[in-house]
């Protein structure tokens, strides 16, 4: 088979995370070799037509897509799968839909809360809650954007909602923040407690939840928020890097939640109509309740990161999984 392994366009600008595809279309390419597929790769960006074109030239039996972002935003990541739909070429991983509405977060979580699947509480700028709602429970919020992912939209603060003050000034942080980037941002509500990455693969009848792993906070001093932003993925000199490493082996009295974070990422995936591979990112408050965070439908492929982990875990080999 002819597999064209398409990604995102680069230039001297671009940031660590979006730099990452290029390790994990490397990653692809060797393993595509190895099951003995004919390979190729191409970038691109928000040029559509000449991407069409380029298609259409290249004519490949089926495209890997590795497109993350288009023209320096995660929220037009989903334009290159939609030309594929479009030309009738098989792609792997999420479809067009799944990919845009997971994308957007605030309609993610406003589909998760209608579903009746538990996501942390919101607050968006655009439509602001009275502040009893969004001070119950003396709750903590963290600033994100509502499009970027690669926590790249993570502002590392907890800002407390316990006053009126307070939630006027973190209406007013969402604003400036908002205007300086020309982006929306929201705020969500941190839930306090363990974080869990769920990586799903998927199968010929239903899909598979693969090993779940946990993010190992233990070695973040009292009073720093354990959060895994930006520096925990990408800078690798640096304190958070270093010490948030997963862990996939649980004690039995765990098997309960593990068997709803289960239950809760394939529910995910049916209402999001994910296909191929995803991740569903989970946080657990100190009672054991499980709140959905975000579903990923491109996760990082790179041979490090979580999901090729979680691949590793449950015994499988790279090229199991780029064969499913």
């Amino acid at each position: 088979m002819r597999v064209l392994i398409v990604h995102h366009a680069l230039s001297p600008r671009s940031s660590p995370d979006d730099r990452d595809v290029l390790h994990q279309a490397e990653f692809v390419r060797l393993g595509l070799l190895r099951l003995g597929h004919a390979v190729d790769t191409l970038s691109t960006d928000l040029n559509l037509q000449r991407f069409r074109e380029d298609i259409l030239r290249l004519a490949p039996d089926a495209v890997f897509h590795l497109v993350e972002s288009l023209g320096r935003t995660d929220r037009l990541q989903y334009l290159s799968a939609g030309v594929l739909d479009a030309l009738a070429v098989p792609y792997t991983g999420c479809p067009t839909q799944a990919l845009f509405e997971t994308n957007d977060k605030l309609l993610a979580k406003a589909r998760l809360r209608a579903a009746g699947l538990p996501t942390p509480d919101w607050i968006d700028p655009a439509r602001p809650e009275p502040f009893a709602t969004a001070a119950r429970s003396g709750q903590r919020y963290l600033i994100k954007s509502a499009w970027e992912h690669a926590s790249a939209g993570i502002e590392e603060a907890l800002r407390p909602v316990a006053t009126p003050e307070q939630y006027r000034d973190l209406l007013a942080a969402l604003e400036r923040i908002t205007t300086q980037t020309r982006r929306p941002w929201f705020a969500e509500a941190f839930i306090e407690g363990r974080e869990f990455n769920l990586s799903i693969l998927g199968g010929k009848d239903r899909p598979e939840v693969l090993p779940p792993a946990e993010i190992d906070f233990s070695a973040f001093p009292p009073g720093k928020p354990r959060i895994v932003g930006y520096k925990a993925k990408w800078e690798e000199d640096s304190f958070e890097y270093r010490a948030t490493p997963r862990r996939f082996d649980f004690p039995a009295s765990d098997r309960p939640l593990l068997t709803e974070l289960e239950r809760l990422a394939v529910a995910c995936w049916d209402l999001f109509q994910l296909r191929g591979y995803a991740r569903v990112d989970f946080r657990v408050d100190p009672a054991g309740r499980p709140f959905i965070l975000e579903i990923n439908a491109n996760p990082c492929l790179s041979p490090d990161a979580g999901f090729m982990a979680a691949v590793a875990a449950a015994g499988y080999s790279p090229e199991d999984a780029l064969a499913r």
